[in-house]
């Protein structure tokens, strides 16, 4: 099937990303070349499993350490420079990059991805800064002049071209540019596993179909990928041919959350099972905060485990009767998941989520169960951690050695601050 790409918008569309950018910061901050110098920055540099956050370009080039990596992966040579990641620092550079982004373009045509990463959508500033080429070199120039710090960006019609193009292409060469018109010849013969949104999960599963590369999906029937993956695989077909009809201004008045979740990686293996369920316990505490916080309440609850060494592992959602937003609800429905797929091996990789959200005014109330009082304790819990801090006041598993809720308290982001 061939594509009319005379009839789809063509918008001028920027992803830049800040290259290695917590590794980037802390090479400015300590007098280091981000570009040159080795350096790397973890969860927590005093335990051996702390995960890399980040690795300048020259520790993947030369060490292969990169995002995802363990601590003791990383050589111990004197050249090497290891930090502990600083979220807040990062936020407040982040929030001064896009800031920057605001002298080029408009509040609506930013849109953040990552602490990292953001689209611009250059329409109508053609005469204040030239072509998306020329744009994209002078905003290049300001990041390094103002903040010293690297950055690639990706062009295109629209945000997933700019973003695929990015990311294979402009990553290693600072500025690459993609059309539609290109998109066969620079898009198609990339592999599945480089392609923006698609995972490992759909990687096998297109494999298994046959198809390894964009233009193998591109090449393959619409109906097959409807079939098989329904809503999701009209995307992929459409994205293979660089068909994204995502406006290219952003109201932000109009986002609508559509869940709320925690995860952690952790930083050993557990096995033992009243450690794995304690963390567990420690993300629904989080999750439902967090509903309470925004007015949420969800009926769906949705958990996740991994298993060390990428040894698979179980995803379940389950919905409830009722809308909650409270801890032990969503607890009982992870607890019953997890004892029902839970083969004993050991687990590295934990997320709980609420989801199918509404608006806590319309919580109905059961003529069976009053659960008021319920209510009003979770939130009498809630300001008193929002006054005295996160760790006023810790459930009793919160004290065993599985938890990580004292230690979580204190991060950013899942990160140290």
């Amino acid at each position: 099937m061939l594509l009319d790409i005379s009839c789809l918008p063509k918008n001028k569309i920027l992803c830049i990303d800040m290259k290695s950018f917590y590794a980037s910061c802390e090479c400015v901050d300590h007098g280091l070349d981000p570009l040159e110098d080795y350096v790397v920055v973890v969860s927590d540099k005093n335990r051996s499993g702390s995960v890399v956050l980040a690795a300048s370009p020259k520790m993947k080039q030369d060490f292969g350490i990169r995002t995802g990596s363990r601590l003791y992966e990383v050589p111990r040579h004197r050249h090497i420079h290891i930090f502990n990641a600083r979220m807040k620092r990062y936020l407040e550079i982040s929030v001064q990059i896009t800031k920057l982004f605001s002298t080029f373009v408009p509040f609506e045509a930013i849109l953040t991805y990552s602490v990292d990463e953001s689209w611009l959508t250059l329409d109508g500033t053609e005469k204040l800064h030239g072509s998306p080429k020329e744009a994209a070199q002078k905003i290049r120039s300001v990041i390094w002049n103002q903040f010293g710090l690297p950055s690639c960006i990706g062009i295109g019609p629209n945000r997933f071209i700019s973003k695929v193009v990015l990311d294979v292409y402009a990553k290693k060469q600072g500025l690459a540019e993609c059309t539609y018109e290109e998109v066969p010849k620079k898009l198609w013969p990339v592999p599945l596993r480089e392609i923006w949104g698609i995972g490992s999960r759909m990687e096998k599963h297109l494999n298994n179909m046959g198809m390894y590369t964009l233009g193998d999906v591109a090449n393959s029937s619409l109906d097959r990928l409807r079939k098989r993956f329904g809503v999701i695989g009209e995307q992929l077909y459409y994205h293979a041919w660089g068909v994204d009809l995502s406006p290219p201004f952003i109201d932000a008045r109009t986002f609508t959350q559509k869940s709320i979740g925690k995860g952690i990686t952790l930083l050993r293996d557990y096995w033992r099972e009243n450690e794995i369920l304690t963390v567990v316990l420690e993300l629904c505490e989080e999750v439902a905060k967090r509903a309470r916080e925004i007015g949420k309440i969800g009926r769906t609850v949705s958990f996740s485990v991994r298993y060390s060494h990428n040894e698979g592992g179980f995803h379940q959602s389950v919905t409830l009767d009722a809308a909650t937003n409270l801890t032990m609800d969503i607890y009982r429905v992870c607890k019953r998941i997890f004892h029902k797929f839970y083969d004993g091996r050991s687990v590295r990789v934990i997320h709980v989520a609420l989801e199918n959200l509404s608006d806590e005014e319309s919580l109905q109330l059961s003529l069976f169960e009053d659960r008021t009082k319920e209510r009003a304790l979770a939130k009498a819990m809630d300001a008193i951690r929002d006054k005295f801090g996160p760790n006023a006041l810790l459930r009793a598993v919160s004290y065993t050695p599985g938890s990580v809720a004292r230690v979580r308290n204190g991060y950013i982001g899942g990160h140290q601050a």
